[in-house]
């Protein structure tokens, strides 16, 4: 077994910037296994094998097959055959910029192991799970958009490893935001989830730009994003965990700035907004799953939210890439195994301040409406629709929490 060296003429490599591989074996002269990583949360439970992302060497006009190994898992304490599976064709690249989808792909559903065909045309070329989208990808963001108007910039936080948690917020500064409502976005809460990050992309050059829908949502919103939410797992090719092992995406009714300062940041922020009197009429984290697509909200027996959840969820049903599995539906929290620590970001903040919050899920594999597996234009423009979706379901709900109206609720 030979760890990502070189395997005669051709050699594998993870060593940049959200690359991640396993070990690499060789069965023939261009066929070779290639375990998948995953990762495991805190307790060494829940792994997920949701990701890689690697750059093969030496193999131009050579005829591989890759077999991608190691994949099966476990979600919420129950055991999966993995995240992987015949539906989630993998993306290539022969510049790390534009990306290609794998049509050549087989799956064997009894190891499970997913078999890749690829002849390169190059001497080097890349194979992600889907087109992969890293911090250097936001830093030319906020290189491209810095100083533009309309937009300010702050950092609620670090993350383990000390890096930055931005928050942008955008509007037209000439109109008071008391007569604004306020929408807040949060993307890249798990860090393979590349697909939310270019949605995110899409979103704020749209709101940044000279697009007159654009310039009268600004006049009537304040739009808050979190574009990067875990910074650390991006950056090392992680799945959804942090360096400790904490899911970002759940921990929301936890406080512990030391082992996940990342949640403690960005929950923070929205506490203290909400607190100081300001209003959140909307709140939505998207994320991406493999074949299921989605819209839930929090665990609100009252039926407050019902009518904004529905509305939204119509809407979105609307646009060209949301094609929704199941109607939308109130999650309940989950208290499995009786452990603290598992409520979503949307369940927290519906609990501690009543806001009306929401989650997506976008599916990786083929879309319904498209024919084909999601690329990175169908990601940005689905931003753009998500955008204009929020606005409108705002617009004249039919009524509004404590949150969206500026208050605190007394619930703890």
């Amino acid at each position: 077994m030979l760890p990502l060296l070189a395997l005669f003429a051709i050699s594998f490599h993870s060593n940049f910037e959200g690359g991640n591989l396993g070990s690499v074996d060789r069965i023939a002269s261009n066929h070779f296994r290639c375990h998948v990583n995953g990762e495991t949360d805190q307790d060494g439970r829940n792994r997920q094998a949701s990701w890689f992302y690697f750059r093969v060497d030496g193999a131009k006009d050579q005829p591989l097959t890759l077999d991608l190994v190691d994949l099966r898992g476990e979600y919420n304490y129950k055991p999966t055959r993995g995240s992987i599976t015949k539906d989630t064709l993998p993306f290539y690249s022969e510049d790390q910029r534009t990306w290609h989808e794998l049509k050549t792909v087989d799956f064997d559903e009894s190891v499970p192991l997913q078999r890749i065909h690829i002849t390169p045309k190059s001497n080097r070329i890349w194979i992600a799970h889907v087109p992969p989208y890293t911090n250097r990808n936001l830093a030319q963001l906020l290189v491209e958009i810095k100083g533009a108007p309309n937009l300010t910039e702050a950092v609620v936080g670090k993350s383990v490893r000390g890096r930055e948690i931005p928050l942008l917020t955008i509007s037209n500064s000439a109109v008071p935001d008391r007569e604004k409502k306020v929408i807040w976005l949060m993307f890249r809460q798990h860090s393979w989830e590349a697909g939310s990050s270019w949605a995110a992309e899409g979103a704020i050059r749209f709101l940044l730009s000279s697009d007159p829908a654009a310039r009268r949502i600004l006049r009537g919103a304040v739009v808050k994003i979190y574009p990067m939410c875990d910074p650390d797992g991006v950056a090392r090719g992680g799945v959804r965990f942090n360096v400790y092992g904490y899911d970002l995406n759940r921990n929301w009714d936890t406080v512990d700035p030391i082992k996940m300062p990342e949640i403690t940041a960005e929950r923070g922020a929205i506490l203290q907004w909400i607190d100081a009197g300001h209003p959140v009429n909307i709140f939505l984290t998207l994320h991406n799953t493999e074949t299921a697509e989605y819209l839930e909200g929090p665990p609100d027996t009252s039926g407050a939210t019902r009518p904004l959840m529905e509305r939204l969820f119509q809407i979105l049903s609307q646009t060209r890439t949301f094609t929704p599995t199941r109607p939308p539906q109130f999650d309940a929290v989950s208290t499995t195994i009786g452990k603290p620590g598992r409520m979503n970001a949307p369940q927290a903040l519906f609990h501690d301040r009543k806001v009306p919050a929401f989650l997506i899920e976008q599916r990786i594999a083929k879309s319904p409406k498209s024919g084909r597996e999601p690329t990175i234009e169908d990601r940005k423009a689905f931003g753009v629709e998500l955008i204009q979706s929020l606005w409108t379901a705002v617009q004249n709900p039919a009524s509004e929490s404590p949150a969206a109206a500026g208050g605190q609720s007394t619930a703890n």
